[in-house]
């Protein structure tokens, strides 16, 4: 298995990031669970562990944000802030405040993106354990390998937004080396004529995109993240919950199309997030425990449960399951087939 791969990734405008960020995003959720009626969209033990994971470990992955949660400002400004969101984010280490995983997102503009991130870097004084460098609008490897040699030791990510990028992810990750990837939807459509009223994670060309970047990246080691639900789970209880079930239904693509990341634009989208990652995990375990089980039964042969037919290949799909399912809470290790 590779390192644990956080279930989403929240961002937001690194002029807003303090050393309690994560907590405070996870009253927020929290608050929206219980405002917005939670509890009438799923189970019952569903709802009790997402609103455990609210309150122990509510963002599991976070990303100060350089690029469209920032704007274009002034460079006095954002140096201002650079060397702020830095010396918070020591503060939140020292303080024991960080998430699993953290990061920062850089605009795709040479000059502006390597003074960024030195100011950060200089002012932190420290890289935490899981700390990433996340450069936005990729096009080729030129600017990953630059990339890598203005963080030497980081873990890279890039965000595929464009079909030049989507024909180039291969050579893009090799050149960082890049542990990550996050597809960018919007810009990802725009960019093909795709109108506005049109733009969905759940059009076809999304499909495509994430199908394209499963094949390419198989083998790799390379993570790979879908976009965000653009619909905001704000306003009127009912206005929530319509918004919850777009996001739910987005997550659970992505889950059925082996893409276990996504990204969240605001903390009334954990509770969803996490409750239709649950609910995939739970209506799955019982099916997964047996196969697991008889397969390991019957010394590692080719074996059967039902119709469903396993193999090598099947079960490192299966253990995959339970270490994912673990590692984000929706499963417990004593479910986990010995």
């Amino acid at each position: 298995m590779t390192a644990r791969q956080p279930v989403h990734v929240l961002y937001g405008g690194a002029h807003l990031f303090r050393a309690d960020t994560a907590a405070k995003m996870g009253r927020l959720a929290l608050r929206s669970l219980e405002d917005g009626g939670l509890g009438e969209l799923v189970s019952g033990e569903v709802l009790a562990r997402v609103r455990a994971k609210l309150e122990h470990e509510p963002v599991e992955d976070l990303r100060i944000d350089f690029e469209d949660g920032y704007g274009i400002r002034p460079a006095e400004e954002e140096d201002g802030h650079a060397r702020l969101a830095g010396e918070r984010l020591a503060e939140a280490y020292h303080a024991g405040g960080l998430p699993p995983s953290i990061g920062i997102r850089l605009r795709n503009d040479w000059h502006r993106a390597e003074r960024t991130l030195k100011l950060f870097l200089d002012a932190a004084g420290v890289v935490p354990r899981g700390f990433v460098v996340t450069l936005a609008k990729v096009r080729t490897a030129d600017e990953m390998e630059r990339l890598a040699h203005a963080a030497p030791g980081i873990s890279l990510e890039a965000m595929i937004e464009t079909p030049e990028a989507l024909r180039h992810a291969e050579a893009i990750v090799k050149a960082g080396p890049v542990a990550a990837v996050h597809f960018g939807p919007y810009d990802f459509t725009a960019s093909l004529g795709v109108p506005a009223s049109a733009q969905s994670l759940t059009h076809p060309l999304c499909d495509y995109a994430r199908h394209t970047l499963l094949v390419a990246l198989a083998d790799t080691g390379v993570r790979i993240s879908d976009g965000p639900t653009a619909l905001l789970p704000i306003g009127t209880k009912e206005a929530v919950q319509a918004a919850w079930r777009v996001h739910m239904s987005n997550v659970a693509h992505a889950l059925e199309s082996g893409i276990g990341q996504g990204w969240d634009l605001h903390p009334a989208h954990l509770p969803a997030r996490y409750a239709a990652v649950y609910r995939f995990y739970r209506e799955n375990l019982a099916a997964s425990q047996e196969r697991l089980r008889n397969y390991r039964e019957q010394s590692e042969q080719a074996t059967r449960v039902g119709q469903a037919f396993d193999d090598a290949a099947t079960v490192r799909g299966l253990e995959s399951f339970f270490q994912r399912g673990v590692d984000c809470g929706a499963l417990d290790p004593s479910e986990v087939p010995a």
